[in-house]
């Protein structure tokens, strides 16, 4: 779609800018509704509809992060981009989690990344129609200020990360998963999350960043970014790579190692049949075990190593089927004695910061 076809609604609350990307965008063909608070932007997404939403997240009367879940309530799926400065990095993670395609920093100096950023967001639409291989957008990993502001300020990488976090318990229709990480520093260099797919599929994942710095934070953001926007082309009914653990590990690789953080990553991926619960199981370098749990304690499952996420000369990940069998819970852990027997007594806390502690953790899956 080019942009001589677009409508685009455009949410600012700073009338220079907001006159600046109106004046540009209309010069590059599209069509652009102003709107100069998130309540007035409300207002005119539900009187008409839009090709995309542009919004700052910092407004009056109805702040952007609330416009965009209330007209995501409202007509689910229009595509989103969101600007904001580095001072609201929460709701920055807090929009990706709610459909956000995109963000940009203010301040913009080049237009072009927004006609570019535009662009981007609508390539999912624009390859599902043509059939084109699949591309998304790396726009949002261009953030320098922010990666910087990450590397420069712990206690605002800690925020941003634990922010990502799931509770220590979370349930499903059917399955509970638990888990416990432990931290000795500011920002956890290993990272976990889960996501019910749909009613017949569940994933979770654990990873573990290299080298252990504030990076590790801006890894969190951007591994859980990659992982929604296949989530979220799976339920557009665009591609089936979420429930493919092969496939999202070679996904992910080619991302991380274009990401310019220079980051690399352990990393074990795995996704549940609840018909006949069957678990696929990939993985990419060699801290992490999978185990099958029962009343007789742990059953290691074999997986060869492999290259982690993010290296020039990676390889293809290893991968295993596992069909659980009453009783049977399934297990991700650090090759840490003292956590695989906290693990054998099912004992799950959440993040923990710990400085007298083993850095690592373990996950469980367990079917109700």
């Amino acid at each position: 779609m080019a942009l001589n076809e677009l409508t685009i609604l455009f949410v600012e609350d700073d009338p220079v800018f907001r006159k600046l990307v109106t004046s540009y965008l209309t010069s590059r063909g599209a069509k652009v509704v102003e709107a100069d608070d998130g309540e007035q932007g409300l207002n005119s997404f539900k009187a008409e509809r839009f090709d995309l939403v542009i919004a700052d997240l910092s407004m009056p009367k109805l702040g952007g992060l609330d416009m965009l879940k209330a007209m995501n309530q409202f007509r689910p799926g229009t595509p989103s981009i969101i600007i904001s400065g580095n001072q609201a990095m929460a709701d920055v993670i807090e929009a990706l989690r709610h459909g956000a395609c995109d963000y940009l920093v203010k301040p913009v100096t080049d237009l072009y990344l927004i006609e570019n950023a535009i662009r981007e967001s609508l390539n999912d639409s624009l390859e599902n129609s043509l059939n084109l291989d699949e591309q998304e957008s790396l726009s949002y990993l261009e953030l320098n200020e922010n990666l910087a502001l990450l590397e420069q300020c712990g206690e605002a990488a800690k925020s941003v990360q634990q922010q990502l976090f799931p509770p220590s318990c979370i349930e499903y229709n059917g399955v509970v998963i638990d888990y416990s990480l432990f931290n000795t520093d500011e920002v956890s260099a290993h990272f976990i999350d889960t996501a019910m797919i749909d009613e017949n599929h569940v994933m979770m994942y654990m990873a573990h960043f290299h080298p252990h710095d504030n990076r590790a934070a801006f890894a969190s953001v951007l591994l859980k970014s990659f992982v929604n926007h296949k989530l979220k082309r799976y339920r557009n009914g665009i591609s089936q790579a979420i429930t493919e653990p092969y496939n999202m590990l070679v996904y992910l690789n080619d991302r991380m190692s274009k990401s310019g953080l220079g980051i690399v990553a352990d990393m074990t991926y795995i996704v549940v049949e609840l018909t006949h619960y069957r678990a696929a199981i990939a993985q990419a370098g060699s801290e992490f075990r999978c185990y099958l749990k029962n009343s007789e304690g742990l059953s290691p499952i074999a997986l060869s190593s492999s290259l982690q996420l993010g290296m020039a000369d990676w390889s293809k990940p290893s991968l295993q089927f596992r069909t659980l069998q009453l009783g049977e819970k399934l297990c991700i852990s650090t090759l840490v004695n003292e956590h695989k027997q906290q693990l054998v007594k099912d004992q799950f806390h959440g993040l923990v910061y710990d400085p007298d502690s083993t850095p690592g953790g373990y996950m469980q899956l367990s079917l109700k």
